[in-house]
């Protein structure tokens, strides 16, 4: 999913995110997340994927915890 935002300000290292057309969803990250030399009023566009292959891992690391935890008993 590829969307764009206006980087609308900065507060206390923080960027504030309009999500655009609407503006109306409002996302906060890190200014070190954003690219070198973004100012306020800058137009972002920001891609989001699932990444498949980490999120089998995880859940595979998180499984294999909770059953040493369940044989501990």
């Amino acid at each position: 999913m590829t969307f764009k935002a206006t980087l609308d300000r900065i507060e206390n290292n923080i960027a504030v995110l309009l999500v655009r057309p609407e503006e109306t969803i409002r996302l906060n990250v890190p200014l070190s997340l954003l690219p070198e030399g973004s100012k306020e009023g800058a137009i972002l566009r920001i891609n989001i994927t699932k990444d498949e292959q980490e999120t089998k891992v995880t859940k595979e690391q998180v499984s294999s915890m909770l059953e040493k935890l369940k044989n501990k008993k």
